[in-house]
């Protein structure tokens, strides 16, 4: 007999009494896939710890022939791994049921729907054409009242696709019920990015045009492809990470203060700044970087050129690093050129913010040793906050040295996708992506994206374990960069 999705009547009579916690169910599609492993049940789990959740119920989804028993034992062991498993979360992990479904057939996600109890919060862990087609699939069978969406990045491939997965979404609920996830928004150290911005006259001041040489987001590791060919070798490093990642950070390293933190005005703030920004010199070809990595040993471990990989087409070419300098077309960035860089397989990891100014104006006669600029370090991994400037050194009093000041900031209460899920299941998306400007994140890298498919931009090759192409664009000749 078919299901059909709770009507509002039935919905309505689920509800519990004013003050009791809301029942959710969680519906995770792609449940049986590497995302939900290794990122999502782990941040599910600290959050169910913390309390936030205490009437959740998990129900997975997948093509994959699972059973209850199997998933509950890939949660149980998610949760396990960052030491979830006290009563709260074992009782999740009890109930917790695995429902074998094709998403993209209306009769199996009515099924799904049918299955779930009070609001319905469904997560996306999905190929963005899988979740194109279970999304306009939804659409036409309709949502539980209040259902909230989450879906993972990458939201489309390209702009026109987007666009179009906006126009389904946007009649299956309201914009402020879909959850555009990038969990770098739910990093401690990203969003400390306000706080360090916005609470402390020092700093704000002089973070302009008239202050600033440049700015560099780096997102640099020694991981390698780490079994992820299925996905990766279809995205490479700039989709993967630029796209979305690096310039969610640019947008809160560029942005104006926003009155409140408020959804409405902090997504605002960062609209204003994606909207501004651009290839540099409009070049993608002069402006542009990709590589990809040779066989080479990281850490101790020897590893095997990228286009060695299992479940690697050589003939993609795709990068596992991209480099782009943008500019930020706004009266307080003018001119200022922003690198966004991400690699992996390299020397050492390096994930950090960095705000680089210009030099005075003129060091005083009989002052030496001057040659570092001041650089202000907001790191991702370790969360820390590091201050390089000059002062006199020991010995000659007259002779400049650059100390490297440094402080730790504090670890979040939850992992960053337990900061994101815990955005969903309250209904605030303060740390999701709106949808015009995931549409604007595409505008900015499709030249470069164009570029690279044309092979007018050279794909370079480093080995791994080195720290990537000598001619990076994040160390520039003197003089090289010229305004747009």
């Amino acid at each position: 007999m078919e299901t059909s999705p709770p009507s509002a009547a039935e919905f309505a009579a689920d509800r519990p009494a004013p003050g009791d916690p809301v029942p959710q169910t969680l519906l995770l599609l792609g449940a049986s896939g590497d995302l939900a492993a290794r990122l999502l049940l782990p941040g599910l789990g600290r959050l169910v710890a913390s309390g936030a959740q205490p009437d959740l119920t998990l129900i997975g989804s997948g093509r994959d022939d699972w059973d209850d028993e199997r998933w509950r034992r890939r949660v149980a062991d998610s949760f396990a791994k960052v030491g979830a498993d006290g009563p709260r979360e074992t009782e999740v992990v009890r109930a917790a049921r695995y429902v074998p479904a094709d998403v993209t057939l209306e009769e199996d996600l009515r099924r799904l729907l049918a299955a779930c109890h009070g609001q319905v919060v469904i997560f996306f862990a999905l190929p963005p054409a899988i979740t194109a087609r279970a999304a306009a699939a939804l659409a036409r069978i309709g949502l539980p009242p209040g259902s909230r969406l989450m879906l993972e990045k990458p939201f489309g491939t390209d702009a026109v696709s987007a666009r179009s997965l906006n126009d389904i979404l946007a009649g299956l609920v309201p914009e402020d019920q879909v959850h555009r996830i990038d969990h770098f928004l739910g990093k401690s150290t990203v969003v400390n990015i306000l706080g360090l911005r916005f609470a402390n006259r020092i700093f704000e001041p002089v973070l302009n045009a008239a202050h600033v040489a440049c700015v560099d987001i780096v997102f640099d590791e020694t991981l390698g492809l780490e079994g992820r060919a299925g996905y990766y070798d279809g995205a490479g490093a700039l989709v993967d990470m630029v796209q979305s990642h690096l310039l969610q950070v640019l947008a809160l390293m560029a942005m104006d203060a926003p009155p409140t933190l408020d959804a409405r005005d902090l997504r605002g703030r960062k609209a204003q700044v994606l909207r501004a920004t651009r290839v540099w010199d409009d070049d993608p070809v002069r402006w542009s970087r990709r590589a990809r990595y040779t066989t080479g040993e990281v850490d101790g471990r020897r590893l095997p050129a990228y286009a060695d990989e299992p479940g690697i087409d050589p003939a993609r070419g795709t990068e596992t690093l991209a480099e782009v300098v943008l500019a930020v077309d706004t009266w307080r960035w003018a001119g200022v050129p922003f690198r966004l860089r991400s690699g992996k397989a390299l020397a050492g990891t390096r994930k950090e913010a960095i705000v680089t100014f210009k030099q005075p104006p003129r060091v005083p006669t009989g002052l030496t040793g001057y040659e570092q600029p001041d650089r202000l370090r907001i790191g991702f991994g370790p969360d820390r906050l590091g201050l390089d400037v000059n002062v006199n050194g020991p010995g000659n009093p007259l002779e400049l040295d650059q100390v490297h000041l440094m402080a730790d900031f504090g670890p979040g209460e939850l992992p960053p996708y337990g900061e994101v899920l815990r955005g969903a299941f309250e209904g605030d998306p303060t740390l999701s992506v709106r949808g015009d400007t995931a549409e604007d994140c595409w505008r900015i890298v499709e030249p470069v994206l164009k570029a690279w498919r044309a092979g007018t931009v050279p794909l370079q090759e480093y080995p791994a374990g080195s720290p990537g192409p000598n001619d990076s664009l994040l160390t520039p000749a003197p003089g090289e960069m010229r305004r747009p």
